[in-house]
């Protein structure tokens, strides 16, 4: 057996800028190059998903308005071969470009004009969390065992989750806010700690954008505002799981 090469160089995280912008897709790919990224750049939706299948990243950050193919388009058909990072950017703050962009597949979303140097902490933070990717982070250091709410499993380990013993297709931001709930039944959780337990402490910007993300758990699970069965509102406080009752 061969000692480990004590001059062996880690591979590079993998970033594509896409935004039509081009001086400020620039500004934010030369602060990915100086995090130690590989960075590409793209200013078109259409020749987005080519160099997204080619590169593989780890991390897009992904304008919404986008010539050729919107960037819920290219978001929507990014996620049927990757499950990067994706930080949506939007020049507009309507709550519908949120919602949209997130129900797609997004992790999280600026709006510009945005610091760069935020948007680089939020991709930091991203990066914190477990992945299924070729840079996987296990979900846990043992075998847990699945969490059963009702008819409603969740298997933390696999991060699969089963409705009626069918699989419920939740993006990874999903899962985590599900899991998170899941981990800490009858326990009313506020938006500030779901925030630090999914993003991380070190993210800041908008503590509803979990609401978002709720309300697409809730449309998976077929609950709804009124039916409330697993992810339950605690109104002044945040969420907490339900009985499946």
């Amino acid at each position: 057996m061969h000692p480990p090469n004590p001059t062996a160089v880690p591979v590079p995280l993998r970033a594509v800028v896409v935004d039509d912008e081009v001086p400020l897709a620039r500004l934010v790919g030369g602060y990915f190059e100086r995090e130690g990224f590989q960075t590409s750049l793209v200013h078109d939706g259409l020749d987005a998903l080519d160099v997204l299948r080619e590169v593989d990243p780890d991390v897009v950050v992904l304008d919404l308005g986008l010539p050729g193919l919107g960037g819920v388009e290219v978001c929507r058909q990014l996620r049927t071969f990757s499950d990067c990072y994706v930080m949506m950017l939007t020049a507009r703050s309507e709550e519908i470009d949120t919602i949209v962009g997130l129900s797609v597949g997004a992790d999280d979303y600026v709006t510009k004009p945005f610091r760069p140097r935020e948007l680089m902490a939020r991709v930091q933070a991203m990066l914190r969390r477990p992945r299924r990717g070729r840079y996987a982070v296990p979900a846990s250091t043992g075998s847990n065992p699945a969490i059963e709410i009702g008819p409603l499993r969740i298997d933390v380990d696999a991060r699969e989750v089963f409705l009626d013993e069918r699989p419920v297709p939740l993006t990874r931001t999903e899962f985590d806010v599900l899991a998170t709930l899941a981990a800490h039944p009858g326990r009313a959780m506020s938006r500030r700690a779901l925030v630090d337990a999914v993003w991380g402490p070190a993210w800041y910007g908008d503590d509803h954008m979990v609401d978002v993300h709720v309300l697409h758990v809730r449309q998976k699970l077929n609950d709804s505002a009124t039916a409330q069965r697993f992810v339950r509102t605690v109104r002044g406080v945040g969420y907490r799981i339900g009985t499946g009752a």
